[in-house]
């Protein structure tokens, strides 16, 4: 996989008994106070977003990428810290202020859209406009039960290949069409351990949360009511973390936002694809 034009950095954060970096693409002219945020899902990275960025830095647009503490480049946390929403906003906090950003757009997959609406309805927050692809303020726990069933699990393979076909499973419902960007998406998933083996970039503590509590229904209506800045959803056609009722509510409350539904995809749409960076684009340049 030829390595793209990005700058790589990081930044130091806390956490319970310790500190951490993060590590985050920077693409694009660094000048000003803006830039476009964008933040993965669950067990993804900040790489997922090397298509996307690559094209809106052509178009003169400065994008973040980070992965988010126990994902891909980033550190694991300490034993006494726990993988949740507040860290992050924490942690994305941090890069925000060392870049010196006030203001940004934001485009945010499953967990990462989870946290840019956390963030959209804080106090003095910096985001303009919000991108939440394929989650919204109400998940089933049938979707959430189906990711915990997979994430605590310590994948270890002997070779690529079979590491290769483990994503294309696990991943299945990203509706990626080529062989290529299987492949491609694999090499953004995995690494090798000490050991030599093929495992999965993410620590299999992020999956705490689903073993040390009882899965429920995620409600978060309340707080998308108090959400005001223009908002775009991106639903992929066949998801089943956001529904459709949910999704069509959501251009009916709260800030009242635009719907596009993707097709040949469930959770999530991967951005990688010409059709759907477009999508992304065009609202980028919309503004």
């Amino acid at each position: 996989m030829k390595a793209p034009a990005f700058a790589e950095k990081s930044v130091r954060c806390a956490h319970v008994g310790g500190f951490h970096d993060m590590v985050y693409s920077d693409w694009g002219p660094r000048t000003g106070s803006y830039a476009i945020v964008c933040v993965h899902g669950l067990t993804r990275n900040g790489r997922d977003f090397d298509r996307l960025a690559l094209e809106l830095a052509r178009g003169g647009y400065r994008v973040l990428a980070p992965d988010i503490v126990g994902r891909g480049r980033s550190d694991r946390l300490g034993p006494l810290a726990s993988y949740e929403i507040a860290q992050y906003i924490n942690d994305i906090t941090v890069m925000l202020a060392a870049e010196g950003l006030r203001s940004v757009d934001w485009v945010g997959t499953s967990m990462g859209g989870l946290i840019g609406m956390s963030i959209a309805v804080m106090a003095g927050h910096p985001i303009k406009r919000l991108l939440l692809n394929d989650v919204g303020p109400y998940v089933p726990k049938e979707a959430l039960q189906r990711i915990g069933d997979y994430v605590g699990i310590p994948w270890r393979f002997d070779s690529f290949d079979l590491a290769l076909n483990h994503v294309r499973q696990a991943y299945a419902p990203f509706g990626l069409k080529t062989e290529e960007d299987w492949r491609y998406l694999a090499e953004l998933s995995l690494k090798q351990d000490a050991a030599g083996k093929w495992v999965m970039a993410y620590d299999t503590r992020i999956a705490d949360a689903f073993k040390n509590t009882e899965i429920a229904d995620i409600d978060l209506w309340p707080f998308w009511a108090q959400i005001s800045v223009p908002t775009l959803v991106l639903r992929g056609e066949e998801s089943d973390l956001l529904g459709r009722e949910t999704a069509e509510k959501m251009t009916r409350t709260g800030p009242k936002a635009k719907l596009i539904e993707v097709s040949g995809c469930g959770h999530a749409p991967a951005l990688m694809d010409a059709h759907q960076i477009g999508l992304v684009r065009d609202w980028v340049q919309s503004s």
